[in-house]
């Protein structure tokens, strides 16, 4: 063979196996590439349709056929689309007919453009179709269910109409900063309770604009901006509320807090102006005598507790007062006309002091007491106590009437009668009861020699110890009405001293000697014992009522004892009620609060006995909550007295409130009553309701009183 032909063919040759290769190749990228297309269609988060020009299905993904919950089998390339959708009603996924479904996609598919639209299911899946013409004919479809989301989107909206409710009808006003300390939330309340408009506090006013605002607008009256931003600033670095009273200029005061929160702060505003009055109105009343607006004991100890305290207290007087003939005013003229001459006193004592601090009290009834300070001898007190006789003995005229009154005095003076309040005071009274003995419109010194009293009580507390063993004690009952329905809910045991030598002897004769000698520990223990045993006979729905002491409480088996009292008379701990003084509440000993809560706990009601007088205070019932409040008897008869009405109400209303029952003491007219009444007063007590009486006396009155219930 020629060589020209031998390298021809070869050329030949290579060129046609170099094509077979790069057919080869191709042919090799073509199926990677497929692979690769058939990858990412099936690991899509979507599913994925495609179909021809003639409507007929090239490819789906997994995904596609899971979301129609469609089977495999039939979904093979070649379908048409309307088989497809028949399909999908077939099998239950559909929420309409295949032609209805045809019918609404039809346009798309005809129209060659791009759109979206929504599907429900049959299940109530929400499905969003992206529809995609292609450029040879047909369409490629995505599906995505958006179901969550939609019902996340849903529920956001739904917390934005609840949160916008609540702004738009919280008491509130609020405020809202985010992390870069502007105002991001505003509601109307804010807007109505500081009188602004929205343009006074646009959104995206920080803290310090605020508060200038405000100055500005002269809603605020002085406020040291800087000062109270860079408190604010310091809470919410410490991640602490910060709440703040503000004093607006037109007399409201408003309780502003600020709680951090993550991303910001949130502020609250609450008009607080009458809470704050009333509270006011309760401390005055917690350390003022109600009727001569005078301080009464607990404001008076207090001031001489502090004055002693002092480093080096300067030398004072004492003075023990009690009017003479007060009794015969009372009885001569009534009780209003003897109320009218306790504030004639008090004013005429007023007078008579003449130092700025110097004190003066009443103690209550008749008793008043005054601190003179800085007296440089006896002679200064001796002077202010024959200028007090002299005022004081001066006529009264009211209504063309003439009262007389004396006063006897007892003096006690610091540092030489005593060091402290309990002996200067004890002093001032035996120097007072020296006085009457001797006569009256009379003043005395203490002397060491007084001791005649102290033998006397001395004696007293002899009897006493002896009385309980003698059997001497005894006890009377008095009912508690339930002013809404007019039934006896309750009655209040009451103890009395029937002594062979001294006949009845009234509690407040005995009970204070009692208290000092420890002695009331065994006589509230016996008291507590009978009175069970007698409310155990009573009706299933009246209570027993109980006086207890600081003394009995604080013995430390005050727990058992009543729990063995009940045990013993098999009455339900739900029917007795212990009354404690507010001496008890000021005990904030363990050993009190701890049996305070274990009472409560077992059932038993605890009462606040003789509200309104003494240490009367708000604060005790934030501390240790009670199931019941008595008003005080002196409230009562003073109710045709406007201040005193308004007192009494304020007190029902934080009964209610606080969700504390309300009994009101010494109710003795029909007109108490209808005031009580009309005030929601829940129990009433008092001599119009019935005056303490025996076991079977009482016993009878409940007993007719259930009769009359069932036969109605």
């Amino acid at each position: 063979m020629p060589v020209a032909h031998v390298k021809a063919g070869s050329a030949a040759s290579k060129r046609r196996a170099t094509g077979a290769g790069s057919a080869r190749r191709i042919a090799e990228e073509l199926r990677a590439q497929n692979e690769r297309f058939s990858a990412a269609v099936e690991n899509m988060s979507h599913g994925l349709c495609m179909f021809d020009a003639d409507e007929r299905m090239i490819i789906c993904n997994r995904n596609y056929i899971d979301l129609f919950r469609l089977d495999a089998k039939v979904m093979k390339p070649g379908i048409h689309f309307f088989d497809i959708l028949q399909h999908s009603v077939d099998i239950g996924i559909a929420s309409q007919s295949a032609k209805e479904l045809y019918a609404v996609r039809k346009p798309y598919i005809d129209g060659a453009r791009p759109s979206t639209y929504e599907e429900t299911l049959a299940d109530g899946r929400i499905i969003v179709i992206s529809h995609r013409p292609l450029a040879s004919g047909g369409w490629v479809s995505i599906y995505e269910d958006v179901t969550e989301q939609r019902r996340a989107e849903d529920e956001l909206k739904e917390q934005h109409r609840r949160f916008d409710a609540a702004l738009a009808n919280m008491s509130q006003g609020l405020l809202m900063y985010d992390t870069d300390g502007k105002m991001i939330v505003r509601n109307q309340r804010f807007l109505e309770l500081y009188k602004v408009a929205e343009a006074d506090f646009p959104f995206g006013t920080t803290h310090r604009d605020a508060l200038e605002r405000l100055m500005e607008l002269g809603i605020y009256t002085s406020i040291d901006v800087d000062s109270e931003v860079a408190k604010t600033e310091a809470c919410l670095r410490a991640g602490k509320m910060q709440s703040t009273y503000r004093y607006l200029s037109d007399g409201r005061t408003f309780l502003v807090v600020r709680q951090p929160m993550s991303g910001g702060w949130v502020v609250t505003f609450d008009d607080v102006t009458e809470r704050r009055r009333a509270e006011e109105r309760m401390t005055h009343l917690a350390h003022h005598d109600t009727l001569t607006n005078l301080p009464n004991r607990s404001m008076f100890r207090e001031r001489l507790d502090q004055a002693l305290s002092e480093a080096n207290p300067a030398p004072l007087a004492i003075f023990s007062i009690d009017l003479d003939r007060f009794k015969a005013v009372n009885d001569t003229f009534g009780h209003p006309a003897g109320d009218w001459l306790l504030k004639c006193v008090a004013e005429r004592l007023r007078r008579c002091l003449r130092g700025e601090k110097d004190v003066v009290a009443r103690f209550g009834g008749d008793e008043f007491a005054i601190i003179q300070f800085n007296i440089k001898a006896a002679a200064d007190a001796e002077k202010l106590a024959k200028r007090i006789i002299e005022i004081i003995g001066k006529p009264y005229r009211d209504k063309g009437r003439e009262m007389h009154v004396g006063v006897s005095l007892g003096i006690a003076l610091h540092p030489d009668d005593g060091r402290d309040a309990d002996t200067l005071l004890t002093n001032a009274d035996m120097a007072l009861y020296r006085g009457k003995s001797e006569g009256r419109n009379i003043y005395r010194f203490f002397e060491p020699g007084m001791d005649a009293m102290v033998r006397e009580r001395l004696a007293l507390e002899a009897d006493l110890e002896a009385a309980l063993p003698k059997r001497e004690f005894e006890l009377d009952f008095q009912p508690i009405l339930d002013i809404a329905s007019g039934d006896i809910v309750g009655a209040e045991a009451l103890m009395r001293w029937r002594s062979p030598s001294r006949g009845l002897v009234p509690p407040e004769d005995f009970i204070a000697a009692a208290e000092e000698t420890g002695l009331i520990v065994q006589l509230g223990d016996w008291a507590l014992r009978k009175a069970c045993s007698v409310a155990a006979s009573w009706p299933r729905d009246v209570r027993m009522a109980v006086n207890v002491s600081a003394a009995q409480i604080r013995s430390g088996g005050f727990a058992r004892g009543v729990i063995s009292a009940l045990a013993f008379s098999g009455l339900p701990a739900s029917r007795l009620e212990l009354e404690i003084t507010e001496t008890v509440m000021m005990d904030e000993s363990d050993t009190v609060l701890k049996t305070l809560g274990q009472l409560r706990g077992l059932g038993v009601r605890i009462a606040l006995d003789d509200f309104g007088t003494g240490y009367s205070s708000l604060g005790y019932l934030r501390r240790f909550p009670v199931d019941k409040i008595k008003i005080d008897r002196s409230f009562i008869r003073d109710l045709d007295k406007r201040d005193t009405a308004a007192i009494v109400r304020t007190v029902i209303g934080l009964g209610a409130e606080l969700g504390i029952t309300v009994t009101a003491e010494g109710v003795e007219t029909e007109a108490q009553l209808e005031m009580l009444r009309k005030a929601g007063c829940g129990e009433a007590q008092g001599f119009l309701i019935g005056v303490p009486a025996k076991a079977p006396e009482t016993s009878r009155l409940l007993r007719s009183q259930e009769k009359l219930r069932q036969s109605g």
